[in-house]
């Protein structure tokens, strides 16, 4: 059997390799176990192509566990563990798992610093959700494997959740718009979603087509929209926003060109005049 029925973005098969899991539904010359490895920088492209200019089509945090098949000339294909998304990764972005994550980052970012002192030279920085394992505390710090000291109030526990993803999303206002973005250097209206709601315990996929199947239940589109409240989940053709309220959508989006709040009138009027066309769905989550 090809891979043609299999979405290629979940799917770790190519011509040349496929992996293990999938002897008996693609045929390949060869298949690969794969190995577990983590992602140990701040966070790091994931391209459609083994090539620093090929697309970019999201981001992994430091963290994220990643299962890789291939390793070529720098470049790992990889799968990650939290969304399945399959794509290529600089390999020098990659470690080995040794310790597993204790806590996470619940700021936009936070500052390593390589020792317990708000004045010593950071020597980075993790953005949100982004996971580490901690070890101890020290002078208000964490000390953590591997990524020296952070503040410890802008960690919790990897057990323990945001009790409201619009206001996660919320956090994110003013933030540049960047395609296949999951930080606040820069996300996309996916994007948002997603690290939105899993800063909240809720599992997402990563992109629009996969969360309109998947996430909450079906709400009717009317003209009037008088019914939507604060976490519905509005998509379009590619796109979606978070309402706020009746009638604010929060939304990562081309044309402000940041993550702004706007009447959701004005975004249907402004978005149904365009390829994008007229509301898809409307979704409404368990909460």
């Amino acid at each position: 059997m090809s891979a043609a029925g299999l979405d290629p973005r979940l799917t770790p098969a190519r011509r040349d390799l496929a992996a293990a899991k999938l002897r008996g539904l693609v045929t390949a010359p060869r298949y690969a176990e794969g190995r577990r490895m983590c992602v140990v920088v701040e966070l790091a492209d994931l391209r459609r192509a083994p090539a620093p200019d090929a697309a970019v089509d999201t981001q992994a945090l430091h963290g994220e566990i990643v299962t890789v098949y291939d390793d070529q000339e720098g470049w790992a294909w990889v799968q990650l563990e939290n969304d399945g998304y399959v794509d290529y990764i600089d390999a020098t972005a990659l470690g080995a798992l040794t310790t597993a994550p204790t806590h996470r980052v619940t700021v936009s970012r936070t500052h390593v610093y390589p020792r317990p002192d708000i004045k010593a030279p950071p020597l980075g920085a993790l953005p949100l959700g982004a996971t580490l394992a901690v070890v101890g505390t020290q002078d208000g710090f964490a000390r953590t494997v591997g990524s020296g000291f952070v503040f410890a109030r802008h960690l919790a526990a990897i057990d323990s959740f945001a009790t409201d993803f619009v206001g996660v999303a919320e956090a994110f206002l003013g933030t540049a718009y960047l395609w296949g973005g999951k930080s606040a250097l820069g996300i996309d209206c996916s994007g948002l979603v997603q690290l939105a709601l899993r800063e909240a315990g809720v599992a997402a996929p990563r992109d629009t087509d996969m969360q309109a199947r998947v996430l909450g239940a079906e709400q009717p589109i009317d003209a009037d929209l008088d019914h939507v409240m604060r976490g519905d989940l509005v998509f379009w053709r590619g796109h979606v926003g978070i309402m706020r309220d009746a009638r604010e959508l929060l939304h990562a989006n081309a044309f402000h060109m940041r993550v702004a709040s706007e009447p959701l009138a004005v975004a249907r009027a402004r978005i149904g005049q365009s390829a994008g066309g007229d509301l898809l769905s409307i979704r409404r989550l368990n909460r």
